[in-house]
C-alpha cells in the first residue's frame, strides 16, 4: 500500500510469487480488463474483500445492496458503514452475465480486534493478541491511522484487522483500522493446548481462560483442540483472555446442492487437486474445470486462489474455474498524465496501467468519494498504485487517489542497472551527487555499493518528476 511518510513497504510471499508469475496470467485480465464472471445466474454465496462501491464489488461481482440484510461483526449495519479491503460474505443472487447480482446478505466479522502488544517494522508484522498480522502492499489502511501504513501504528494502539489466516496461522491483512480504546477485545483462531481442568486453552500465543464464558457451536458442549472458534472478552493483568463467550465457527458455510459459489481467498488445505480448501471451504476439481493465471500443479497451501462453481449434496463446491491471483510488485505514486475511463486505463510517468474489474479502488483526498472509481479521477491527481506485470503491462490491483504527497515515489525490480540510472516498472530513474544511498536496514551506502547489489533487486526510490524521469533524493535496496 503506498501512503504519506518514510515507511518501509514490503510484501509477503508465501512461496507462491515466483511459480504464479511464470504462468503470466494471474489478476484474472484479460488483455481488455475484461474479467470473466460466474457461468450461470442464480442463488450464489461468494466470499472475498470488498474492492469498491456502489453497491458492493466483490470478486469481480457488482452486488446492489438495497434491501440487503448488512451485518458487522453481529451488530446491524448499512453499506456506509463498510470499507474497500473488509472480507466478507455475500448470499444473495447473481445475474446470467456474471458480473451483476443483487445480495440479500452482507457479513462482515474481523478477524482480530484488539491492542497492539509488539511491532516488527523490519519484516511489516504486528502482534494483536497473541496473532501474527502481516501487512503488505494489499492491505488497505484507514484513514485514522496517520501515515496510512505501519508506521502509523503504535504498541498499544487498538486496531481491528481484517484478513486472511494463512495456514501458519499468520493473518494476511487486507484491512487495518484505528479503534477507540475499550477493555472488551474479539479475536479467531484455532484451539491448541487444551485444559479442561483449568477451563483454558492457546490461541496461538494467546492464553484464554473459558471458565465463566457462555460457549456456542459446539457439538459435544465443550471446546476441543482443533476448534476454530472466535472468542470475546478482557484481558487481565497477566495477559490472559478472560472470555465471556466463546463461539465455535463452522469453517465455511456450504450452500445448498446446485447453488453458484464465489469463493476467493487463501488455500487452507490441500490433499490433491481434487481435494482442498480454500478460506476453509472444501473444494473439488474435474477434468473440465478451467484454471487460469496457472495450472492444477500450482495448487498449494496458502497460494491465493478464487475458486468459481457449484455446491454438490456434501457442501462441496464443484470447481468450474480456479483462478490464481497475483500480488504486486511495483508502486507507483505521483501525478495522473491522462485517464481513458472507457479504456480502463490511466497513465503515470509516462507508463500506461490497465484496471480490471478486481482493482481495489480508494479515495484517501479530501474529496473522500467512497463510490470512488476511475470515472472519478482527473489529469493531475495525485495516485498511488500496485500493480504487476501480467504479460500485456501492468495491471493495477489498487488504485488510491490521495493529496498531493509532493513527491513521486517507486518501488519494484531495478531494471536496465548502470550507474548513475536504472529503471522500475518501465520508468526511468537517475541519480547524481544528492542523492542518498541505503541497504535493506536503512543504513546509508555508497553509490557503486547501491549501483552493485541492485541489479534484479527490489529497489525503492523517491525524488522530483523532470519529464517522465524521476531524479531520485533516495534510492534504497529492499527485501
Amino acid at each position: 500500500m503506498m501512503q504519506a511518510g518514510t515507511a518501509v513497504r514490503r510484501w509477503m510471499t508465501f512461496g507462491v510469487a515466483t511459480l504464479v508469475a511464470a504462468c503470466g496470467g494471474g489478476g484474472g485480465g484479460s488483455s481488455d480488463g475484461v474479467i470473466a464472471g460466474i457461468d450461470r445466474g442464480g442463488i450464489v454465496t461468494a466470499t472475498g474483500s470488498i474492492t469498491g462501491f456502489g453497491s458492493v464489488h466483490v470478486n469481480g461481482v457488482h452486488y446492489v445492496t438495497t434491501g440487503a440484510t448488512i451485518t458487522l461483526d453481529d451488530n446491524p449495519g448499512a453499506e456506509s458503514d463498510l470499507r474497500v479491503g473488509q472480507v466478507v460474505r455475500i448470499e444473495g443472487r447473481i445475474d446470467q452475465d456474471g458480473v451483476n447480482g443483487t445480495a440479500t446478505r452482507v457479513i462482515f466479522d474481523d478477524e482480530v480486534e484488539g491492542p497492539v502488544q509488539s511491532i516488527d517494522r523490519v519484516n511489516s508484522r504486528l502482534v494483536v493478541l497473541g496473532r501474527t498480522v502481516q501487512v503488505s502492499a494489499q492491505t488497505s489502511f484507514d484513514d485514522s491511522i496517520s501515515p496510512r501504513s505501519l508506521a502509523g501504528v503504535a504498541v498499544g494502539d487498538r486496531i481491528e484487522v481484517s484478513g486472511r489466516v494463512a495456514t501458519t496461522g499468520v493473518v494476511e491483512a487486507t484491512r487495518v483500522e484505528r479503534k477507540a480504546a475499550q477493555s472488551s477485545v474479539e479475536v479467531k483462531g484455532t484451539i491448541s493446548a487444551l485444559d479442561t481442568n483449568a477451563h483454558s486453552f492457546a490461541l496461538s500465543q494467546l492464553t484464554v481462560s473459558y471458565a465463566s464464558a457462555q460457549l456456542s457451536g459446539f457439538a459435544s458442549g465443550q471446546p476441543a483442540n482443533g476448534d476454530r472458534v472466535e472468542v470475546f472478552g478482557s484481558v487481565d493483568g497477566s495477559g490472559v483472555l478472560v472470555a465471556s463467550r466463546v463461539e465455535r465457527e463452522s469453517g465455511g458455510a456450504a450452500g445448498n446442492t446446485g447453488e453458484q459459489a464465489d469463493y476467493e481467498g487463501l488455500v487452507t488445505s490441500f490433499v490433491s487437486a481434487t481435494d482442498f480448501a480454500v478460506a476453509g471451504q472444501r473444494v473439488t476439481t474435474t477434468v473440465s474445470t478451467v484454471f487460469e493465471g496457472g495450472t492444477a500443479s500450482n495448487l498449494a497451501l496458502d497460494v491465493p486462489v478464487e475458486v468459481e462453481g457449484r455446491f454438490n449434496a456434501s457442501g462441496v463446491i464443484v470447481a468450474t474455474k480456479v483462478q490464481f491471483h497475483r500480488r504486486s510488485d511495483t508502486e507507483f505514486s505521483g501525478r495522473v498524465d491522462s485517464v481513458n475511463a472507457a479504456g480502463n486505463s490511466l497513465v503515470v510517468f509516462g507508463v500506461t496501467i490497465r484496471v480490471n474489474s478486481l482493482t481495489r479502488f480508494e479515495d484517501h483526498s479530501g474529496a473522500d468519494v467512497q463510490r470512488f472509481s476511475l470515472a472519478n479521477i482527473a489529469v493531475g491527481d495525485y495516485v498511488e498504485v500496485d500493480a504487476y506485470n501480467d504479460g500485456s503491462g501492468l495491471l493495477a490491483t489498487k488504485l488510491e487517489r490521495d493529496d498531493d504527497q509532493g513527491e513521486v515515489r517507486l518501488e519494484g525490480v531495478a531494471q536496465n542497472v548502470a550507474a548513475p540510472n536504472f529503471t522500475v516498472g518501465g520508468v526511468a530513474v537517475t541519480t547524481d551527487g544528492n542523492t542518498e544511498f541505503r541497504d535493506t536496514n536503512g543504513v546509508t551506502i555508497s553509490a557503486a555499493a547501491f549501483f552493485q547489489a541492485a541489479p534484479g533487486r527490489q529497489v525503492k526510490a523517491r525524488g522530483t518528476l523532470a519529464g517522465n524521469v524521476v531524479l531520485a533524493t533516495r534510492a534504497e535496496l529492499e527485501d
